[in-house]
C-alpha cells in the first residue's frame, strides 16, 4: 500500500501542479458518486445550428420561442432558448390576470426575470399581452361604466409598457380582437367602449413606450385562406384604424395551424402585411409539425419584405398547449425533428448567395 501512495502522488503532483487550487477546488464526492452539477451552458454546444442565426442572414429582425420563467430555469429548455432563438414571448407572465389580478395590485415578478434573462444574454422580447378578452380577472370583466373602464385599461396599459420601456421591441396591446365574421368579438371592452377601445389601447402603449412597435395579434387570420371572412375583416378594420392615425404599427399573425394549412399562409399572410407597416408571425405550431407545413410557413414570412420574425409558440411538444398534436420544433427528448433541420437547409440555401458564372 505504502509503494502504491509513492508512485501515485508523484504523478499527481506533476499532472496538477500548473492548477493546484483547481484540484483543491473538486468536489471529489461528486465526481465519485457522478452526481456533479452539468457544465455552464456557456461551455455546452448543441449540433444543430441556430435557426435565428439563419433567418437574421436573410434580414429578419428574429426567430423566437415562447418562453417564461419555469421554461428558462429548465436546463436542457435553457440550452435550446439560449443557442437556437433569438427572442422570447412570454407566454403568460404578461397577461392581465398575472400582472394585475386585484386592482392596481401589480406582479411583474414573472415578466422581469424572463425581460433580465433576455437582456444578459442580448436576446430580444415581444411583450404580450395587455388587453384581452381572455385571462382577465373578474373586477374587469364586470365593469360596465365607460370612463372607468378607460381609465383602467389606460392604467394597466401604462404600467405594465412603460415598466419596460426601451427593453421590449414589440407589444400585442391588443389580442384577439376579432369574430370569426371578422366583426368585433363580443367583450367587456367592445361591450362598454366599441372599437373606440383599440384608439384608447394604443394611444395608452404609444405614450408609454414611443420606440415599442405596436402590434394587433389574431388567430385564424393566415390558417384559412385569404378570403376568409375574418382575415378580410382584420384588414379592413386595421387600415380603417391606421388611416385614423391609431399608432398600430403591425399586425401579429398566430398561425395555429391545423396539418396541411401551411399552404394557406403565404396569400392570407400577404394580405394581411399590405396594410400595416410590418407584420410577424407570432405563436407558430402546426399539428403533426410537418415539415412541408414548416417550411411553407416560414417562408411566407420570409417571401414578404416588411415581415419581420416568426415566433413559435415553445420549444419541445410536451410543454406545449397543443402537446398531443407534436406541434413544436423539438420533440419530448429536446432533439431538434425532421422539421427544424428542414427549416435549417430551406433558410441556408435562400441565404447563400448563388456561384457567380465564369
Amino acid at each position: 500500500m505504502r509503494s502504491t501512495l509513492l508512485l501515485f502522488a508523484p504523478a499527481l503532483v506533476v499532472l496538477a501542479a500548473p492548477h493546484i487550487q483547481d484540484i483543491r477546488n473538486i468536489d471529489w464526492e461528486a465526481e465519485l458518486l457522478g452526481t456533479r452539477e452539468p457544465l455552464p451552458l456557456s461551455q455546452r454546444d448543441r449540433s444543430e445550428p441556430s435557426i435565428d442565426a439563419i433567418f437574421k442572414s436573410l434580414g429578419k429582425q428574429f426567430f423566437g420561442t415562447a418562453a417564461d420563467r419555469n421554461l428558462i430555469n429548465n436546463g436542457r429548455n435553457q440550452e435550446i432558448l439560449l443557442h437556437n432563438f433569438g427572442q422570447y414571448t412570454p407566454e403568460n407572465s404578461g397577461k392581465w390576470d398575472t400582472v394585475e389580478r386585484s386592482q392596481g395590485n401589480f406582479n411583474f415578478g414573472d415578466l422581469d426575470f424572463l425581460v433580465d434573462f433576455a437582456q444578459r444574454n442580448n436576446k430580444l422580447v415581444r411583450g404580450h399581452t395587455t388587453v384581452w378578452h381572455s385571462q382577465l380577472p373578474g373586477w374587469v370583466s364586470s365593469i360596465n361604466n365607460r370612463a372607468t373602464l378607460t381609465s383602467v385599461i389606460q392604467r394597466h396599459v401604462t404600467a405594465e409598457i412603460g415598466r419596460y420601456a426601451g427593453k421590449i421591441i414589440h407589444w400585442d396591446v391588443i389580442n384577439e380582437m376579432f369574430s370569426e365574421q371578422g366583426t368585433l368579438r363580443d367583450s367587456v371592452f367592445s361591450r362598454v367602449l366599441g372599437e373606440d377601445f383599440v384608439r384608447i389601447s394604443f394611444e395608452a402603449a404609444r405614450a408609454a413606450d414611443p420606440q415599442a412597435k405596436l402590434y394587433i395579434n389574431e388567430y385564424n387570420t393566415v390558417e384559412k385562406g385569404s378570403n376568409y371572412a375574418k382575415t378580410t375583416g382584420m384588414a379592413r378594420y386595421v387600415a380603417k384604424w391606421i388611416a385614423a392615425g391609431i399608432p398600430i404599427d403591425g399586425i401579429g399573425a398566430q398561425a395555429h395551424l391545423m396539418a396541411g394549412e401551411g399552404r394557406n399562409v403565404a396569400a392570407s399572410l400577404k394580405a394581411l402585411c399590405a396594410v400595416a407597416p410590418e407584420c410577424a408571425l407570432t405563436e407558430v405550431d402546426i399539428v403533426n409539425a410537418g415539415t412541408t407545413d414548416y417550411i411553407q410557413t416560414v417562408k411566407a414570412c420570409v417571401d414578404i419584405p416588411n415581415c419581420v420574425g416568426v415566433t413559435v409558440w415553445g420549444v419541445r411538444d410536451s410543454d406545449s398547449w397543443r402537446a398531443n398534436n407534436n406541434p413544436l420544433l423539438f420533440n419530448y427528448n429536446y432533439d431538434a425533428k425532421p422539421a427544424y433541420s428542414a427549416l435549417v437547409q430551406t433558410l441556408g440555401a435562400m441565404a447563400t448567395p448563388a456561384p457567380k458564372s465564369s
